[in-house]
Order: C-alpha cells, then structure tokens, then sequence
C-alpha cells in the first residue's frame, strides 16, 4: 500500500480473494445465451462475444512476458538491475490481473448501455489512424502531466508511491497501482474510443488492437532486461524520441523524478526531465553477457501441476510452499498435459532462479522431467544424459559446485552421482549430492534426550546408513523394520556399535521415525499415537496419522544475506532451503576442493557448523507440513 492510503485505494472485490473473477460471470454467460440463442445470423453481435476471449488472451499475453521476463533476468544477459526481488514484492503484485477485470466490467457495462457499440464493424483503417493520433497527442501528453502530478506529494504518497514500491519491476509491475489510479488511466484511455465514436470510425479492432498495444508496451517498458537491438536507432535516429525502451524506465524507478513519458520519451526531451544517463544505462544493458554462476542446483520438475508453482510459473504460485492443489488448475489440464508431451522430448535445462549469497552468484537449473518419469526404465538413460549435459555445462563455463536436489542424485539413477564423476575424471566442477548436510539435518532435527529411533527404509540409503552408524556411535538405539536391512547395518558396524541395533518387535515403544518417501500406511500404523516422523528423503511420505506429526524434508531457514528469494522451494516454507541445496553454497564458499558424491561423506560435524557459521539456522518445527 501507499505509505499514507487515499480513498478508492483498494479494489472493490479484493476480499474475494481467486472468486473475483466470478464478477464476470453473469456478463459472460449473457453474452453467450445472446448470441447462441439469436435465430437471425445477422443479429448476432460478435463484438459482444469477443470482450471475454480479449480478456484471456490478456491474461494469457502477460503470462508470456512474465515467464520471459523471469527467464531472462535469471539468466542474466542484457540485465539491467541487479537488485533483488523479494516475497513482499510478490505478494505486492499477486492483483496484477485487476485491471483486467475490470477493464471486462466496463466493457460488458458500456456494450449494455450504450446502443451505438453494437454491432460495430470488425476492422476501419481509419479508425486505427484517428486511434494512434489520438494516442500520440492528447494521451501521451495528458498522461505525462497527470504522471508528475501524481510525483507530487500530496498524491505521491496516497497512491502512487504503491507501485513505487517495485524498484526492479517485473511485466507484471506496469498493472499495480491503487483503484482510483487505475480509474484514471482508463479515463484517460478512452479518450481514443471517444473519438472514433465521434468521427464514426469506431471499430472491434480499434479497441482490441490499442488494448493489445498498451499491454504489449507496458509490460516491455517493466521487464528487467533490454531487448531493443542498437541497429534500430541507427536505422532510423527519430525513433528514440517516439518509443522507450525497458532502461528507459527503469531509471523512473530507481531515479522516481526523470522518464515520465508514457511510450514516448519525447515529452521528456521537450520539458528537461529525462534522465542524462539514460543512454548510457542502455548501451551497458544491451552488451551485457549472460551471467556465470559460482554454484549451481541441479533440480528438476515434481507433481504435474509443479510447472505453474515455477518461479517461471504464477508467481503467487511460486511464492507459496506446494502442498494443496488449487482449484482453478484443473481448468489448466489442457496445458498440463501438453506440457507432459513437451518433457518427453525437450532435452535441455531451464535456468529458473538466481540468488546471491553474500559474494557468491547462485542459479537453479530444473531437469524439464517429471517426479514419475524418474521411475521409468525407458526414461532413466535419458535423464541421466541430461544430468551429465548440465554438468558438463557447468564445467564449460567455470561453475565451481553444482549440487544435485531431489532425484537427481538418486541410487538407482547414478549412484549418488558417482557415474559423472567416472566418466569425466578431469571435471573442474565439483558434483556435491549434499549427504553429509542432510545428515547433520535429521541428527539434529531428534529430540534431545532420545534413546531409540525407528528407521524405515528398504534398502536403506546412503543417508539412511549413515545415520545409523552415527546414531549407534553416540550409544542411540536404531529400530530397523526389515530384518535384511538389519543384518546389513550390523555387519556395518564395530561389534560395540552393533549393540545398539535393534530389530523391530510389536513391543517397540520409540515415538521418533526417521522415513522415506516410501513409508507405506501399513507401516504408518505400527507407531504409536504422537509419534514423530522426520524425513531423511528428498520428498516427503504420504500422511496417513491425524494424531502423530510430520517434519520437512531436511531443510535449514536462510540467512538475510541470502537475497532474491522469492519463491518457495517445492513444498517448503518461505526463504526455507533444502538441506542438498545448501550444502551446495557451503561446498563453494567454504572451498572444499573434493566432489561429494557416491560413497564419499564429509565430517558431518564440520558440515553443521559450516552451516550455522554462515548463517543458516535450524526450521523451527512449527514448520509442519
């Protein structure tokens, strides 16, 4: 909000929360009992039936700049600021599709009570014309005005400092302003319907084509990244004073008293206010190469409907730990499955997020497959050529650590990531599979004072046995449930250590169960009520208790220093981070100059502290999910 609210700041419908849309509603479904029921093919107005597919096809035209914006910007090249985006900036912005809304509301109003819009022609060239006349006189100037005023104090403060809240603006950032702002940029707006409707030019294009246009320039002006080509302006010179480019902009944002134009910075040139070092932000901005990570996490796609809680996704999605399915996405399944038939056959990583860790560049690269498709015979040689391609990657372009999350460095997939490591000895990257930090997680995630544990798993994995043997060295009796896993983890052990292993018997009374993902509700129902179940796999079990509790995956909060996060990873809580995805940054700041990965573990105490020394702290379990 604006530091000090005026009146109609806030949207009418904001306590509807993802219902707003069934405003629209009645008007949608009038408009198609209107049309489907008019016997005369004539009467049938189709300018009325086209106000709801313009609306989607705005929906869906700031969508693809938002993701395009977002890739680009994490990618690095032709970024322009480098300051961070952070959750409250999300949340922000989550109203962004405000305006469209109301934008169909005046629209379906204006066609129910004005005769003269209907049955409007498709498409006059005329209109188009007197459209972008109007556009380039009255509109651009009046909003130039309108845009200073709204600099001064008085309306600075009680509106539009709202949208100045976003120094580095996203597509999604040109839509976010309180109510009455919103109202007056329509007003102004129609001024190009009112006068086509007064020169008897008016058209379904004229209006399509200028909405389609203000949404295009608006969301190119927002975008963090510059894409305008220098050849443009050396074509044709004039151009820099009829069109802004997204520099342009920015340096609004970060300078708040220079660049005030609307699209055309002329008005800027013509009253002083443009920014003296507008072209040199440009220039710097468009030469600028693709950034190059010191630490990389190799993760890859999870539930279907993962693709939309990408940071490349819905934002708000994205901002939002992954746990219930939300309703609208079932209306999304035709996308959904198309985008199962895409990871079938693209072969290429997504870079999805960039962070930075004190002097350290962190990038998040995503696998384009599915949770599922890691279980597939028929997938898993393909899976692991794209895994190897990542690092072989990363090692081109001098990454220093590249971590594998969730699947990645799976047993069964590469054997904890030891494959890469023999088939590319002379890898400059070094391949971390995070097992040690994981480790020192789940030991220090146990209730003090704990003399016996449950362990589920078969087989056991590599973090599974080495919690066990660190357990049974600090005199912790382990339950084993399966009797070969059992036998396995005592020949393991010295033969003092192997008193404290424990096959397991109905008499069991431990309320604390280190799990799998795979812990089964049979298995579920052998604990005790108020048992606790932590863990120690990339994914979490299945609940089956109402009366016991669950533990996050092993995580650890994320210091302050940790900047742009502004998304949730997987199913974990805000700035919660994944314990293989930490031991990443701890690998590269800390120098660790060996790959973990295979059977190789590092001292899980010198892990621990490394981790609390740079500031990454235990969740505190109120964190459940």
């Amino acid at each position: 909000m604006a530091s000090k609210p005026g009146i109609l700041t806030e949207w009418p419908w904001t306590r509807l929360g993802s219902f707003k849309y069934l405003l629209l509603a009645p008007f949608v479904g009038h408009s198609i009992y209107s049309f489907l029921m008019s016997k005369d093919e004539s009467q049938r107005d189709i300018g009325y039936i086209i106000i709801f597919p313009l609306l989607v096809s705005r929906i869906i035209h700031s969508q693809i700049w938002i993701s395009i914006s977002r890739y680009r910007t994490a990618k690095g090249n032709n970024r322009i600021i480098d300051r961070s985006i952070e959750f409250d900036q999300v949340d922000r912005e989550s109203n962004w599709d405000d305006q469209i809304i109301l934008n169909g509301l005046l629209y379906y109003i204006g066609y129910l009570k004005f005769e003269q819009v209907h049955h409007l022609p498709l498409w006059r060239t005329d209109g188009i014309i007197v459209t972008a006349l109007m556009h380039i006189g009255p509109v651009e100037f009046i909003y130039y005005w309108f845009h200073r005023a709204l600099h001064h104090h008085f309306l600075y403060s009680r509106y539009h400092s709202h949208h100045h809240l976003s120094i580095v603006t996203e597509p999604i950032s040109a839509s976010i302003h309180p109510f009455i702002e919103v109202l007056a940029y329509y007003a102004l707006f129609n001024i190009t319907a009112l006068a086509t409707e007064f020169t008897g030019t008016t058209s379904i294009a004229s209006f399509v084509v200028y909405i389609t246009f203000i949404d295009l320039m608006n969301s190119m002006g927002h975008c963090n990244f510059e894409f305008i080509p220098k050849w443009i302006f050396s074509m044709f010179p004039p151009l820099k004073y009829l069109m802004y480019t997204p520099s342009y902009h920015s340096l609004h944002h970060t300078q708040f008293r220079t660049n005030y134009s609307l699209f055309m910075p002329i008005y800027d040139y013509i009253f002083g206010t443009m920014d003296k070092s507008s072209d040199k932000l440009y220039e710097n901005s468009v030469e600028r190469k693709a950034e190059v990570p010191d630490v990389v996490h190799l993760t890859h796609l999870t539930t279907l409907e993962s693709i939309y809680h990408l940071r490349l996704g819905f934002g708000s999605l994205a901002s939002k730990p992954h746990t219930i399915s939300k309703w609208y996405l079932w209306l999304m399944w035709p996308v959904t499955l198309w985008s199962i038939i895409i990871t079938m056959v693209y072969g290429q990583k997504i870079i999805i997020e960039r962070n930075l860790f004190k002097n350290l560049k962190l990038q998040t690269w995503t696998i384009p497959k599915f949770h599922r498709q890691y279980f597939s015979q028929w997938q898993r040689g393909t899976i692991n050529n794209l895994i190897e391609a990542a690092i072989m990657e990363a090692d081109q372009k001098g990454v220093k650590v590249l971590s594998l999350g969730l699947l990645n460095q799976a047993k069964k997939m590469n054997s904890n990531g030891e494959i890469y490591i023999r088939n590319h000895p002379q890898l400059k990257v070094k391949v971390v599979d995070g097992s040690s930090l994981v480790v020192a997680v789940v030991l220090n995630s146990i209730p003090k004072g704990t003399s016996q544990v449950v362990l589920q798993g078969r087989p056991l994995s590599k973090v599974a046995c080495s919690i066990a043997l660190a357990l049974c060295q600090r005199g912790t009796q382990v339950v084993t449930l399966d009797e070969e896993e059992y036998k396995r983890l005592k020949a393991m052990v010295t033969p003092a250590a192997a008193t404290n292993m424990v096959l397991w018997k109905s008499t069991c009374v431990s309320k604390t169960w280190l799990v799998e993902d795979g812990l089964s509700e049979d298995e579920q129902l052998k604990a005790h009520k108020g048992t606790l179940f932590i863990p120690y796999s990339p994914f979490p079990p299945r609940k089956a208790r109402k009366d016991c509790f669950y533990f996050n995956t092993p995580a650890m909060i994320s210091p302050k220093h940790l900047q742009n996060l502004d998304s949730c990873e997987n199913w974990l809580p805000r700035r919660v981070m994944s314990a293989w995805r930490i031991a990443g940054i701890l690998h590269a700041y800390e120098g660790w100059n060996e790959h973990e990965c295979g059977n190789m573990m590092f001292d899980i105490d010198k892990v621990w502290k490394a981790s609390l020394d740079h500031g990454f702290s235990p969740i505190n379990h109120v964190f459940l999910y």
